[in-house]
């Protein structure tokens, strides 16, 4: 769906973005993550041909871009950055000026304009003026002109910018139904819990350089420890014998790979169980291993 080899974007003597290679698969929801100012936004715009790369190739639904940009724009939903609307017009009138001049099917557009704004939560909203619009209501209409052609691929630059968590909540729970239709979405985002959340892929960028690309439960693979919870802490550190590897309260870091048997030697020594669960590593434990000192600009929540 997306390919890009020695991608490479230079703004004067900034390196924005340096040979990035990235590897978007049909099905995907891929996250792109990395810290604010780290290229992600620069990568978006040339994958979409709005900024021409210094070098590198990019080839999008399998079309070289920029220069056949316009053959894969008609299967391709985009929303970069803020989303632009006329502020006297209301959000279902947006909708319809936005799809004409995309040349989108006026026999069909009524329906279409009635669908999208049903999916991102504005039906009931839109005869009132953009200017009227709050931040996260007009995000939510720039995603819903990115739907109007039930696209094979979309392409998010900070969905959620805007949104509160209810907000947040429910267009993470569109772009799954979205994908499980069919459409593959590449989401540009520094909120790791976001992306952890959402995306099956994901891609590191720090500084420009894609510094991992991998899919997400691969990356979270399980640590070899074991999380304990137990009104008998001591006793069960006293029964391991050196295997508890941090204690806090009545939770245990337990190094084992095997929570059955573990299981079986707490109960045989009397230990009460209130949980047990594999420890896996976090999208934070990855992040930081591979990003530079310094890159401090990810997000938990908004």
């Amino acid at each position: 769906m997306i390919t890009t080899r020695g991608l490479t974007k230079r703004f004067g003597r900034v390196l924005a973005v340096d040979a990035v290679d990235l590897d978007v698969r049909e099905g995907d929801r891929y996250g792109f993550l990395g810290p604010n100012g780290s290229g992600k936004t620069t990568t978006v715009r040339m994958l979409l041909g709005l900024v021409y790369p210094t070098r590198g190739e990019i080839e999008v639904l399998g079309k070289a871009v920029p220069k056949r940009v316009g053959e894969a724009l008609p299967e391709l939903g985009a929303l970069v950055e803020g989303p632009a609307a006329y502020p006297h017009l209301s959000g279902r009138r947006n909708l319809s000026l936005f799809d004409a001049a995309g040349r989108g099917a006026r026999r069909t557009r009524r329906p279409r304009i009635e669908d999208a704004l049903e999916r991102v939560g504005l039906a009931k909203v839109d005869q009132r003026p953009v200017r009227a619009y709050s931040l996260g209501m007009r995000q939510r209409l720039g995603l819903a002109a990115a739907l109007l052609n039930k696209p094979r691929l979309l392409v998010l630059d900070e969905p959620t910018n805007g949104l509160d968590p209810q907000g947040i909540k429910e267009i993470r729970e569109l772009l799954v139904d979205l994908n499980r239709d069919g459409t593959t979405v590449f989401l540009s985002s520094h909120l790791l819990a976001e992306v952890e959340q959402l995306c099956t892929r994901v891609g590191i960028v720090d500084r420009g350089k894609l510094v991992l690309q991998d899919d997400l439960a691969t990356l979270r693979a399980v640590t070899g420890r074991v999380l304990l919870t137990t009104p008998d802490p001591a006793t069960a550190v006293a029964l391991l014998d050196g295997r508890v590897e941090q204690r806090e309260g009545d939770r245990l870091v337990v190094r084992h790979d095997d929570v059955t048997a573990l299981n079986e030697q707490l109960v045989a020594g009397r230990v009460r169980v209130r949980e047990l669960a594999v420890q896996r590593r976090t999208l934070e434990d990855v992040v930081l291993d591979v990003t530079g000192p310094g890159s401090d600009s990810f997000g938990e929540v908004r």
